[in-house]
């Protein structure tokens, strides 16, 4: 893509304090974007806020403190990006977590709470919350990062699998939306999944230097992933998968 290919775009990235976002804000603003990141710990958004806006050499990269979990306070940060900055032109959904069993007998249906709020509940609110201002924008794109087991469940992963699932099925629904707005021209936004085995990320590696981390997607590689989003017309990205590891 290279520096520039974004110039002009406002992007929103949910979940931008964890190292996934540390990296796309980073490579969003290398790219020209204004990025406007969320995360609910202020003092690590902060910190991915600035690395992201030194990196870049002063790029516009802000960050809001936001319950993802309440509608109405994802619509206001909505609402006030479109305000403050004049569009929407992306939403990217880094939300994560997980919980998982050593075996099918030994789940807990507590994890599936836990993970129906974090992986699904995110989704529909920013979903939600942004379509109307992604579907008003020329390149619009809602950006999904899943996993490869919402193809294939194992039996220790069942809530995590189901609820990527979910989240999986209301991103294709929202591709749906952006698919009938388009009219007979095609969609002109669009609603993309893309599809880690898990991610890695150096911290990991100086934790774990023997691991292998095989399949795994390092979050320098995702960042870049998902500026290319951008770089496809959106009929051939909406509704659709795009995978960055070895389908099951």
């Amino acid at each position: 893509m290279g520096n520039g290919a974004l110039n002009g775009a406002v992007i929103a990235v949910a979940g931008a304090g964890g190292p996934a976002g540390r990296a796309t804000l980073r490579r969003l603003a290398e790219a020209g974007a204004t990025v406007v990141g969320a995360d609910n710990d202020p003092e690590r958004l902060s910190e991915a806020v600035d690395a992201a806006r030194y990196a870049a050499g002063g790029a516009t990269v802000t960050g809001d403190t936001v319950d993802l979990l309440d509608l109405q306070s994802t619509r206001d940060w909505a609402t006030h990006i479109e305000k403050d900055f004049g569009r929407v032109d992306g939403l990217v959904h880094l939300v994560g977590g997980w919980r998982g069993s050593e075996t099918f007998t030994k789940t807990s249906l507590d994890d599936w709470d836990f993970l129906e709020l974090l992986l699904v509940k995110t989704v529909q609110h920013t979903s939600l919350a942004f379509h109307e201002a992604l579907q008003r924008s020329e390149r619009g794109r809602y950006v999904l990062i899943s996993a490869a087991g919402a193809s294939k469940p194992t039996a220790g992963n069942a809530a995590y699998s189901a609820a990527k699932a979910a989240a999986e099925a209301w991103t294709l629904a929202l591709a749906d939306y952006f698919r009938k707005a388009g009219g007979p021209d095609g969609p002109t936004s669009a609603a993309a999944i893309l599809v880690v085995k898990a991610l890695v990320h150096d911290a990991m590696r100086a934790e774990r230097p023997n691991a292998k981390f095989a399949g795994f997607t390092d979050v320098k590689d995702l960042a870049e992933a998902i500026v290319d989003v951008w770089s496809k017309p959106a009929a051939e990205v909406n509704g659709n998968r795009l995978w960055l590891t070895e389908k099951p």
